[in-house]
């Protein structure tokens, strides 16, 4: 069984994430590769999108999303990703059983205690059919018939029980934060009927983008638990290879596997990005001291820049500039090279602001 370094499953990580050498493929087609695209906030696919293609502009994505082709919804781990509306169909009900999870949490639980949950499942899509409207517009009306239950939960919980897309403006590039999300059912979305898939399909498709993986990451990534015995039968058309901590890895055959000293360039990645989230043990991308650093910050939702592959600090945008926080010295060489990567990230979210960048720490 073929042992694999940290520096082995980090280079193999940014080949397979377009991370290592941006790619000639489409938006689009990127998108269906990494599964889904996380996307709790507007602004952050963009980023990421820009990190892995050779050429996008933000009309790029805005496009796919009004043409219907991506969905924008509530998926993985409970929270928002973008995908393609041919994998949402099957990766949304695939996932449900983990997403409806969340209304057995104390938040959820005590405000809406008592609620006949099919009862307001079937009012959701009676208010929406046909049509689309806000959290807040949508809360209203759902209280009149849930009457002494928070609106704005009434409306959450619409959306863990009924696939919802989010309109297409609520993805549109401008904005940082979610401050305005229209919703309405995702099979109208679509024009098709949602169905669950075999969870073997999310294992391949996940192996194919993140592998070599643990079972742990697997499930750490999806939100699905008892994946083991699912992967037990696929064990025939799995590669199977070890860690050099001795912990099993699996990975569809044929899929690269690279150099350990391939030289790779700075990556700037955004809050929530997949290469960083896709992992219980995300150690092949970024430190478990830095790991722990960023979670303190804001639940691992910490914009991270890339030098030889591995997480070495922290950016943001602070009005106009860019702002680079390091974890550890930057050689003169690695400093021009992030400067460099910088000025091309601040070009992309913010062209005509005159900005600069900025270290800080």
């Amino acid at each position: 069984m073929r042992e694999l370094s940290l520096r082995t499953l980090n280079r193999t990580l940014l080949v397979r994430q377009h991370l290592a050498a941006r790619t000639e493929q489409t938006p689009y087609d990127v998108i269906r590769h990494l599964v889904a695209v996380q996307g709790q906030e507007p602004n952050w696919p963009y980023v990421g999108l820009w990190a892995r293609l050779a050429r996008f502009e933000h009309a790029d994505l805005a496009a796919l999303l009004h043409d219907r082709k991506l969905v924008r919804s509530t998926t993985l781990r409970r929270t928002v990703h973008v995908s393609t509306a041919e994998d949402f169909r099957w990766l949304r009900p695939t996932v449900q059983p983990y997403v409806e999870g969340v209304l057995k949490l104390a938040y959820y639980r005590e405000e809406i205690a008592g609620t006949d949950l099919a009862a307001l499942a079937a009012a959701g899509r009676e208010l929406l059919a046909g049509r689309w409207m806000s959290r807040r517009e949508l809360g209203g009306l759902l209280a009149e018939r849930f009457p002494q239950r928070l609106p704005r939960r009434l409306a959450e919980s619409v959306e863990v029980l009924v696939p919802m897309a989010h309109g297409a403006e609520s993805g549109e590039w401008g904005r940082w934060r979610n401050r305005y999300v229209t919703v309405g059912p995702a099979d109208e979305w679509i024009g098709a009927p949602l169905e669950a898939a075999d969870p073997a399909t999310l294992i391949l498709r996940y192996l194919a983008a993140f592998g070599p993986a643990t079972v742990a990451d697997i499930q750490a990534w999806s939100g699905l638990t008892r994946l083991a015995e699912v992967i037990a039968p696929l064990r025939p058309r799995l590669r199977v290879l070890r860690s050099s901590e001795g912990a099993e890895l699996f990975d569809v055959p044929g899929a690269p596997l690279a150099d350990p000293d391939l030289v790779v360039p700075v990556r700037f990645l955004p809050a929530f990005d997949n290469a960083v989230l896709g992992y219980r043990d995300r150690r092949r991308v970024i430190a478990e001291q830095d790991r722990k650093r960023t979670s303190k910050e804001a639940s691992a939702g910490v914009p991270v820049y890339l030098v030889d592959g591995f997480a070495h600090g922290r950016w943001s945008l602070e009005g106009s500039d860019i702002r680079i926080v390091p974890w550890y010295p930057l050689r003169p060489d690695e400093r021009a090279e992030v400067v460099a990567e910088a000025q091309r990230l601040l070009e992309f979210v913010s062209p005509d602001s005159g900005g600069d960048i900025v270290f800080a720490g």
